[in-house]
């Protein structure tokens, strides 16, 4: 179901989507008053959803989809302003499950259309890619399990020496596994926390700052040159990959606008190699949520240097596309839901 105050966008999104035979639209709203009267009778699998309407904004419906229907993905439209991108992060962090921007200009249709075929359809298509690979939801489970590891899994050795960092990779239904995970981290946690999100610039800051609101640790936007420290969480900022360097004694973040890996900017890839070389395997590796298989290689030469990694299970994943690359690689060390993410990091960091 297509949801937006605008006629004219509702009829672009509708003939982008009815382009594609495995698409069907059960029917629009102008706001989320009437979306909301609608859903019973269509009961559509995913909505998008426009932030700014008349009688009730995207934000109000999301919080009563989300008491009546919480199965039912959604689809953020958002404007690139400062106030829009505050908006997205607000719906993201409220349950929203992704997010695409409007076209900037609905005069050039056959541009906005292309446009939307390129962001929307594989947003849409991405909830149901791994469908028939989902696990059962457990406390915790064995990657060495033969329904977990496709390759031969090695088990991580025991450690002689502590973690010095976590690093944390995510992106689609990122806000929100985000802002289940870091406000469970202790204020008293021992390492520093590096953090790739697939975001755009603007929106990392403002991501930071909720995180920031509501966790016991500090949170911060990185920047150039900023000193890695024990207890602050580092998010790679939008178009900017995040990479490590160590001098008199400090570890410092250096940014870059290197080529994309994986199509993304920051990547998880980036992150974890650079991270690699300065930490060696003292790398505690959390992938969480999201599309595609950033990480994966990343998880890989952590692993080969004594590294620990843990994977979100397919049961609370939005898309179990990056965690589900790294327990098909046979590399994750641990398997568990979103509600043990931060319980199991917690238990890890101690033992070791």
């Amino acid at each position: 179901m297509v949801v937006d105050d605008s006629v004219v966008i509702r009829r672009l999104i509708t003939r982008v989507l009815e382009e594609d035979r495995e698409i069907e639209v059960v029917g629009t709203a102008a706001n989320g008053v009437l979306a909301l009267q609608k859903m019973e009778e269509l009961l559509p699998d995913i909505l998008t959803l426009d932030i700014e309407m008349p009688e009730m904004d995207g934000l109000e419906t999301l919080v009563h989809l989300r008491q009546s229907y919480p199965k039912v993905r959604v689809i953020m439209f958002s404007t690139l302003t400062e106030r829009g991108a505050q908006a997205t992060i607000d719906s993201l962090m409220r349950g929203a499950n992704d997010y695409v921007t409007k076209p900037s200009n609905a005069g050039q249709i056959e541009e906005s259309m292309s446009r939307l075929r390129n962001i929307l359809l594989p947003k849409i298509k991405q909830f149901y890619l791994h469908g028939e690979t989902k696990i059962p939801e457990r406390p915790a489970i064995a990657a060495n399990s033969p329904e977990k590891a496709a390759r031969p899994f090695v088990p991580a050795k025991p450690r002689s020496k502590p973690f010095r960092v976590l690093a944390i990779g995510v992106s689609t239904g990122g806000p929100t596994a985000l802002g289940e995970v870091l406000p469970e981290i202790p204020a008293d946690f021992p390492l520093p926390i590096i953090i790739v999100q697939h975001m755009p610039p603007l929106f990392t800051q403002f991501l930071a700052d909720r995180l920031n609101s509501r966790s016991k640790i500090r949170v911060v936007e990185a920047s150039q040159q900023m000193i890695v420290e024990a207890g602050t969480a580092y998010i790679a900022p939008g178009d900017y990959h995040m990479r490590f360097e160590q001098r008199e004694g400090q570890i410092r973040i250096v940014l870059d606008q290197g080529p994309s890996e994986n199509s993304c900017r920051p990547a998880v890839d980036v992150m974890l190699r650079s991270a690699a070389e300065v930490f060696q395997g003292d790398i505690l590796v959390t992938i969480l949520t999201g599309m595609g298989q950033d990480g994966r290689l990343g998880a890989e030469l952590v692993k080969s240097l004594g590294g620990y990694v843990i994977a979100q299970d397919s049961e609370s994943s939005v898309v179990w596309g990056m965690p589900g690359a790294v327990v098909e690689a046979g590399l994750a060390d641990m398997v568990v839901s979103l509600k043990s993410v931060a319980q199991s990091i917690v238990r890890q960091v101690g033992k070791a």
